[in-house]
């Protein structure tokens, strides 16, 4: 998962470098156990002298944001009084002026923290700040999708088993309800994501809790056929559907009567029960 998440700040980086025009950009991971960021992933760097500094919570620029778990920004570092100056050397070896860092919280807690830098002391205007915001919501959600993906193998392990494996399991329909919320919030994040590879590895996860029956080619459902029935299989009203979709209540409910229509059925139920023995929710 760490080795995950840092290719997902080396992406983030490269990104907020072509969509700002930053010169450099720079950041790291929290250290697990640890109120500290260690500088990991370099782009656009003259030199080495950033590689590897561990920041500490409150300390220096990135360290306050860290603390605030919020975005910081200093028109010229080394003389700004907004912030301590810890790491004043490594910074001035580099030749940087103004400075953003911005952290990467998931769940309420920081995970990373991604810098860009001018080597002039100019302001950074709202663009500027904007897309590193946005770069960082991105590893946000990438992470998130990454251990929802985790969560939902592990649920979709020997617990989950199906009919015909003896008498039923309370603990075992309790994972199984659980693999389908999981399943339902990974499919409503899958369109969000704007990475192919990281969309694609999400639905490859998603396939694995129907991986014991293909979809039956009698019934073609459409993705967001699929992903409407998948949240009224959690337990979804239509508008709770609707928001974690990103659409209208209208639109789910288009959804939902073509899907119905499709699988021969009446009713939500009668859809859901038709969607999972075609292969199509878990």
């Amino acid at each position: 998962m760490r080795a995950g998440d840092a290719v997902e700040i080396r992406g983030a980086l490269a990104r907020l470098r072509r969509a700002t025009g930053l010169p450099v950009a720079f950041g790291g991971l929290v250290e697990p156990g640890r109120r500290q960021v260690r500088i990991s992933e370099l782009s656009g760097t003259a030199t080495p002298a950033l590689s590897a500094l561990a920041v500490t919570s409150g300390n220096g620029l990135g360290g306050k944001a860290v603390a605030l778990a919020r975005p910081c920004a200093v028109t010229d570092y080394s003389v700004s009084r907004q912030i301590s100056h810890e790491y004043d050397l490594p910074v001035a070896a580099e030749g940087l002026r103004a400075v953003v860092a911005v952290p990467v919280v998931v769940r309420r807690r920081v995970r990373a923290v991604l810098y860009g830098a001018l080597r002039a002391a100019h302001p950074l205007g709202d663009r500027t700040l904007g897309a590193a915001v946005q770069a960082a919501r991105d590893v946000e959600q990438a992470l998130v999708v990454r251990e929802e993906a985790a969560a939902l193998v592990a649920a979709a392990g020997p617990g989950t088993a199906g009919p015909g494996a003896g008498r039923p399991d309370p603990a075992a329909g309790a994972a199984r309800e659980q693999v389908r919320e999981a399943h339902a919030a990974l499919r409503a994040l899958a369109p969000r994501i704007t990475d192919p590879v990281l969309r694609a590895e999400l639905l490859d996860a998603c396939a694995l809790l129907t991986a014991g029956t293909a979809p039956s080619p009698a019934v073609r459902l459409a993705p967001r056929e699929v992903d409407v029935l998948a949240c009224v299989a959690a337990g979804a009203t239509n508008g709770a559907a609707a928001e974690r979709l990103g659409v209208t209540a209208e639109t789910v409910k288009a959804y939902l009567r073509s899907a119905m229509r499709k699988l021969g059925v009446r009713t939500r139920g009668q859809a859901v029960v038709a969607a999972r023995r075609a292969g199509w929710l878990p």
